[in-house]
């Protein structure tokens, strides 16, 4: 059973009322950031739900279906618990490779009907499709979702890393509830257009990469199966520059009484009240350790001056190499 309350916010005038600021991202339980422990996972989950994250943040393509498997088997009996958020569109090959995007009308439901087997629930809470396929215009995949959402399927529409335009057109199909898209102390690009935008139409936020990945947390790649291996941030001379970023951070967090994980997740809930958005911080936590050094960043209370520090000990330009390697970045409809 639920044991504990956490702060809560609505996500969205027009989506859940009563979402936990904290919310737990699964994708790392599949073994994206190298070999992961499936019954770790779960009780991390379990764990998660007892602590009174209510948030869950999945997509049908993370481990090619594992995750929403095992997602499903922490949450029987307790479905009743979590507000599910499941992305879907990314296409996989047997290799395990990406082999594209669809958001056409009938692979969304196509997607959505295996999800629904997988997780084994009757509906989703937050459905949305991962990146934008340019070859379909959003108004069509949109509504295709909108049938789900009048035929029970599905409670709200999301949207994950797409700009303004694409908001807009979204929106005026159906009532969007959030934006998933990467937001920390070193990918702060969303501030410039995107949040205004959302604050003008009710959308919320849902912020992953809260720690850039585990960069602001020191954590680095564990090898080839890890995807960080891959990522400009972890590699070469951005390594470097960027351990640099971590030792000011660390110090930050001393002088703070806490982790420097604490201090970023504590720093992006922080942003999300001062510009009066609705914002949910998503945390990777693969086990229960981390799962209890990421809610302590609740305990933490950063004031303007302890905020102003952070900005100015990080600047917006400080970190050394982009999000995503440039073919990646080329694809997302949030960077244009």
């Amino acid at each position: 059973m639920n044991t504990t309350t956490l702060p809560s916010t609505r996500l969205g005038t027009q989506g859940p009322q009563s979402v936990s600021t904290i919310g737990l991202g699964a994708m790392g339980i599949s073994g994206m950031y190298g070999a992961s422990d499936e019954a770790q996972g779960i009780a991390t989950i379990r764990a998660a739900l007892d602590a009174g994250v209510n948030l869950i943040d999945t997509g049908d393509f993370y481990g090619m279906g594992h995750n929403e498997a095992l997602i499903g088997k922490a949450l029987k009996g307790r479905r009743d618990q979590a507000l599910l958020s499941v992305k879907f569109g990314a296409l996989r090959d047997p290799a395990g490779g990406w082999s594209g995007l669809d958001g056409r009308p009938a692979s969304v439901k196509n997607f959505l009907a295996y999800t629904l087997q997988r997780l084994g629930t009757d509906h989703i809470d937050i459905y949305r499709m991962a990146r934008l396929d340019p070859t379909v215009p959003i108004e069509d995949t949109i509504g295709a979702i909108a049938e789900m959402v009048k035929a029970g399927y599905v409670r709200y529409i999301g949207l994950s890393e797409v700009g303004v335009e694409t908001i807009k057109r979204a929106h005026a199909v159906h009532p969007i509830c959030d934006l998933q898209i990467e937001y920390s102390l070193v990918s702060r690009r969303p501030e410039a257009a995107i949040f205004p935008a959302l604050k003008s139409l009710g959308i919320g936020v849902t912020a992953y990469g809260v720690l850039s990945r585990g960069l602001l947390s020191g954590s680095r790649p564990t090898g080839p199966t890890d995807i960080r291996s891959y990522l400009p941030r972890f590699v070469g001379d951005n390594a470097v520059k960027n351990e640099g970023l971590v030792q000011v951070l660390n110090q930050l967090a001393t002088e703070l009484g806490a982790s420097a994980s604490q201090v970023a997740i504590a720093w992006v809930l922080a942003q999300g009240r001062g510009l009066g958005i609705d914002m949910v911080a998503l945390v990777g936590s693969r086990t229960l350790k981390q799962l209890d050094e990421s809610l302590g960043a609740l305990k933490l209370t950063l004031n303007t001056e302890d905020l102003h520090r952070i900005e100015d000990a990080l600047p917006v330009d400080a970190v050394a190499g982009t999000r995503y390697a440039e073919f990646q970045m080329g694809h997302l409809d949030s960077e244009k």
